[in-house]
């Protein structure tokens, strides 16, 4: 395996760096336990904690003596001044062992898989995947997170289901994971309390994109899963944490590194993030495009992103030969429907009403979309020519100004709730929302972060990136008028058809967002393409 830290010069760490300072290995604990604000002092000089400074910091959060600024404070310093690979592998433990540890039948020992994503916008292949997973003969028990930065979060989406509940105890997950074979939860004051509360503190302290905190974050949750395997989706571009794929490589890495310290087989895929995924996005439309990929139908790329991950999943824990036999395992899980029983099971079991779980995964998307949240106001967009989309991967998106009270983070408090309406609200209430039209798979969804705010950087990467459907990097685009035996593999827009549809709780677009929406649309005449797969390579464990 590459070598994955870089030995101390001394010299203070990059943000988010895991090279540590000073000499190698730990120091000894400290005879006497120190207090927060001297252990916040030596990150913050670029020093490095001992184990009983880390287990100490962890066991206040936990307990409530730690302060929320103490908490903010430290987690700032950790941003800056990074951590080694000793230092991270003790955090995970930590926050691992800060609630009860999972325990589960010996027979399930090699049946027990998971899989989390960094996050990125339009990402449900949770969603897909435990399920199908499940019909694939795995045991998924998923302990999964919120939205996090301008990303939505799997529980979030899952919320937008009436009756759907997150929160369930260890014996309740092994109920579930026996009546449907996967279930996904939350965080809560048994299970990796500690993370729960420094992952929101996260969300509101600009430190999402540490990479210490990123990794002891993802793997303490799926420490205490007891699995045999575990795959990471790291995203990168410009809608994920990590803008290009050098940096998703590190943190990479070093998930599959700390992983194998712990004991833990991981395996980390790199993933394009430079458009969202799929066609929606929002937690009800998101939950809609979820369980049409379930149909055996759905978009390409979400298609391809889940039978791919499921595909290593179920090779890396011995359930099949190859990747690519996983993947056609995944692929025949999702078209024979078994996947969707799985899906139907879960959320029954976990609070939703029978007949509505049953109405979900048995109507078509007409009836499914009257069965869950829905924003008060739609307004469609039209194409002004004929075309075809397409994207272009020398096209430079500029900011698009919104009226902004600032940027505004998924949450302005830790525990602050979301609408189920939009995929992140500075105000807990919808205000917009973007979903496809219904007038065919040709039709975008784009996601916004809404009510007082928009992040304009985040925003012009999902204008153009929503606007393509099957295009790479982040562009809207037309159709050529194609020879009669060419099959365009994204629906033509014709003048006057509407090519994204705005669901709304708030006022209507203004002169000005319109325009922009429209220039995010390009028209042209070259062939139909194919999409590339967002799937860019797979960081594997090492040998054992």
């Amino acid at each position: 395996m590459a070598a994955l830290m870089t030995p101390g010069t001394g010299a203070p760490p990059a943000p988010g760096d895991f090279s540590g300072e000073g000499s190698q290995g730990l120091p000894d604990p400290s005879p006497e336990p120190k207090q927060l604000p001297e252990l916040i002092r030596m990150k913050r000089d670029g020093g490095r904690l001992s184990e009983a400074d880390i287990r100490g910091f962890v066991a206040a959060v936990v307990n409530g003596s730690a302060q929320g600024a103490q908490i903010g404070a430290m987690l700032m310093a950790i941003r800056l001044r990074g951590m080694d690979l000793e230092e991270t592998s003790v955090l995970t433990q930590a926050l691992a062992q800060s609630g009860q540890q999972l325990e589960w039948p010996e027979a399930w020992r090699q049946q027990l898989v998971d899989k989390h994503s960094t996050g990125g916008v339009g990402d449900k292949v949770s969603l897909v995947l435990a399920p199908a997973l499940a019909a694939c003969g795995c045991k998924v028990p998923m302990i999964s997170g919120r939205g996090l930065g301008h990303t939505g979060g799997t529980l979030d989406k899952l919320e937008s289901i009436p009756g759907f509940n997150v929160i369930q105890s260890p014996e309740q997950m092994q109920v579930l994971l026996d009546q449907a074979g996967c279930c996904i939860v939350g965080q809560s004051e048994q299970l990796v309390p500690a993370d729960g509360i420094l992952y929101a503190a996260r969300d509101v302290t600009a430190t999402v994109d540490s990479l210490p905190l990123i990794t002891a974050s993802i793997l303490s949750k799926k420490l205490v899963e007891g699995l045999s395997a575990l795959v990471v989706d790291v995203k990168f571009g410009g809608a994920a944490v990590f803008p290009n794929q050098e940096q998703a490589r590190e943190l990479a890495k070093t998930l599959v590194g700390v992983g194998a310290s712990l004991g833990l087989r991981v395996a980390a895929a790199l993933t394009a993030m430079d458009k969202p995924l799929g066609r929606c996005v929002g937690h009800a439309l998101e939950v809609e495009e979820a369980l049409l990929c379930m149909d055996g139908a759905g978009p390409p790329d979400l298609r391809d992103l889940v039978t791919t991950l499921g595909g290593a999943l179920l090779w890396l824990s011995g359930h099949a030969e190859t990747q690519a036999q996983g993947a056609a395992r995944v692929a025949a899980a999702l078209d024979d429907g078994s996947a969707l029983g799985r899906f139907e099971r879960m959320l029954a079991a976990q609070g939703v009403d029978p007949g509505l779980a049953r109405a979900l995964c048995s109507g078509s998307p007409a009836e499914r979309r009257q069965l869950l949240p829905r924003a008060r106001e739609q307004e469609e967009l039209l194409a002004p020519a004929d075309g075809e989309r397409r994207g272009s991967p020398h096209h430079s998106a500029s900011a698009i100004p919104f009226p902004s009270r600032g940027p505004a983070p998924s949450r302005a408090r830790a525990s602050q709730p979301l609408s189920p309406q939009a995929p992140w609200s500075w105000s807990g209430r919808c205000r917009w929302r973007w979903c496809c039209t219904s007038s065919g798979p040709g039709a975008a969804a784009l996601g916004s972060r809404s009510a007082w705010g928009w992040a304009q950087s985040c925003w012009s990467t999902w204008v153009r990136g929503c606007a393509v459907v099957s295009a790479a990097p982040a562009l809207l685009v037309p159709r050529p008028r194609p020879a009669p035996a060419a099959r365009p593999l994204t629906a033509p827009r014709s003048a006057g058809t509407p090519w994204l549809r705005v669901h709304r709780d708030g006022p209507a677009l203004s002169g000005l967002q319109s325009r922009a929406l429209q220039e995010a649309l390009v028209l042209s005449d070259r062939a139909p393409f194919t999409a590339p797969s967002p799937f860019a390579e797979l960081v594997l464990p090492p040998q054992q």
